[in-house]
């Protein structure tokens, strides 16, 4: 174990590092390859270390990099203490700590704890253990229903298709709220919280400063198991609304989340962010006591259309939510689960000009923003062929959802040709568009109208920038399709026009644009910042 000291005399610096905070998602497969086999890796994203200060990031979140068999890409869990040789070892990942802190960058990692890999030690030894014995106490394994026990216990469905239960040899089933190779844990059993403690002290004591807990309203499990509405076994949503969906944020499982911050009480300076399918506003406060996560992810922006009135409704309630709380709202457009904004508000130069415009009203907003790497080149989703798709989701829907794929394709960083400096090798685990050539980082950094150089510059003017300081917001009276938002405590004004004419700018000094202006008018699909 390495020694904690200096470790955590930087935690400590500043206690609250995070309420202002820009958190950068490195989707760690797909950000630098390193050794040329195709998949991104630790010692990678130590190489790219400069390019993230350059950029203007104060913080990583990196996603699972543990022993794994990647049936989800590392959301299947078999190590929780160790780095799959794929990425590494858990040498590469004290040097990438050390170096990150060098560069004045914090670096969160993934907690996943609402299930294991069924390659786990304990899940083997479960499936060897008689039904009622104390290996199976820590997964959730059950009889089934019907005469013989035939039946699943209950009609809960998996995220990635089909039913969230399987049948073992001796005619019990096990609970997997996701693929087959990801039995959910037992949140009633004390060792399994007794082991998350020691998984989070070994991470905290090799000098992480905080942890993005994944599904962080699953864990806890009603009594009794009782069947979800049919309406809610229909979709393959996190959370669908006015729908009780018993699978998801039951009361036991802010338990688990006190035993976590009474961890990280003790690392001063460390942070827990949760992600939070919760869509009733006062149900997702309760994961923000004081007690309990500090942030927690809030995915209205991520899950409203490109509509001015739906967006300012958005914000509002984000902002409502947390009000009161010794916490801050936090803003995504974008993470591995979900389309890229480009692909998502529309097709081409009209995509792009809409990502460019959201960029800047998600920037101006008070609170912490958390980017998805590659969001900040402009990257769109890609249409894959069949053969190349990896996600659980393909294969688990009978090939009728194509998944997250298309989001998770490796960045592009220099050169012409595929795959464009992410790797030596010529096949990528995901392959990569031949036309990314004017997308890649290098063809993009000199160039001062492209969509990395208006984050870099949006992100400096953020951090230097004393108009940019209070957390309420003042609206404007604004034309339909349009809004307008002024920082109260600090005066930036930020813009936005969805209608489709140009409307007059408000009153104030330009500071910057997403797109070009006409005069003193803002043009359709455009945002602009104003002091």
């Amino acid at each position: 174990m390495r020694r904690t000291a200096d470790i955590r005399q930087w935690a400590t610096d500043d206690v609250m590092w995070w309420r202002d905070c820009v958190f950068y998602q490195v989707y760690v497969r797909s950000f630098a390859d390193s050794n040329g086999d195709g998949v991104g890796d630790l010692p990678g994203i130590r190489s790219r270390l400069g390019y993230l200060q350059l950029l203007g990031v104060d913080a990583l979140w990196l996603t699972p990099f543990y022993r794994s068999p990647m049936v989800d890409h590392g959301y299947d869990v078999a190590d929780p203490r160790d780095v799959d040789p794929v990425f590494g070892d858990l040498e590469d990942f004290d040097a990438l700590v050390d170096d990150a802190h060098a560069h004045g960058l914090k670096v969160t990692i993934d907690l996943v704890q609402n299930h294991t890999s069924s390659a786990h030690r304990w899940f083997t030894e479960a499936l060897q253990a008689p039904p009622g014995s104390p290996e199976r106490d820590r997964y959730v394994f059950r009889d089934g229903r019907g005469v013989d026990g035939s039946d699943p216990p209950n009609n809960w469905t998996s995220m990635f298709g089909g039913s969230a239960w399987t049948r073992v040899a001796d005619g019990q089933w096990y609970l997997h709220l996701f693929a087959p190779e990801q039995p959910d844990l037992n949140w009633a059993n004390t060792e399994v919280h007794a082991d998350l403690e020691r998984t989070l002290r070994f991470w905290l004591d090799r000098g992480v400063d905080g942890f993005r807990i994944d599904v962080a309203h699953g864990m806890a499990k009603p009594s009794g198991l009782p069947d979800m509405p049919p309406e809610a076994a229909a979709t393959g949503a996190l959370a669908v609304p006015d729908i009780d969906d018993p699978r998801f944020d039951n009361d036991g499982v802010h338990d688990v989340h006190r035993m976590v911050r009474k961890v990280l009480d003790e690392y001063p300076g460390r942070v827990a962010v949760g992600e939070i399918w919760v869509l009733d506003d006062e149900r997702f406060a309760r994961y923000l006591r004081p007690d309990e996560l500090h942030l927690g992810f809030n995915f209205r922006l991520v899950t409203t259309d490109f509509d001015a009135a739906a967006l300012r409704e958005a914000i509002e309630r984000s902002l409502h939510t947390v009000a009161g709380l010794n916490t801050q709202p936090t803003w995504t457009l974008a993470n591995h689960d979900v389309w890229r904004q480009v692909s998502r508000y529309d097709d081409g130069w009209r995509g792009v000009a809409r990502a460019r415009a959201m960029a800047l009203v998600e920037l101006a907003l008070p609170g912490v923003i958390y980017l998805y790497n590659g969001e900040e080149l402009g990257l769109p989703n890609v249409e894959l062929p069949d053969s190349a798709l990896r996600d659980p989701v393909w294969e688990r829907s009978g090939h009728t959802e194509r998944g997250r794929d298309g989001a998770r394709v490796p960045l592009p960083w220099e050169g012409h040709r595929a795959p464009f400096g992410f790797s030596d090798a010529e096949d990528t685990w995901l392959p990569m568009p031949d036309d990314w050539a004017a997308l890649t980082v290098e063809a993009q950094l000199e160039d001062p109208g492209s969509v990395l150089s208006l984050y870099r510059r949006g992100l400096d003017l953020r951090k230097t920038r004393t108009e940019f300081s209070g957390d309420e917001l003042e609206w404007y009276g604004a034309p339909p399709g349009c809004f307008a938002f002024r920082r109260k405590g600090g005066g930036l004004i930020c813009a936005l026009n969805i209608s489709n004419v140009p409307v007059p700018l408000p009153p104030g000094e330009v500071l910057l644009s997403s797109g070009p202006l006409e005069d003193d008018r803002l043009p359709e699909d455009t945002a602009v910042w104003l002091v």
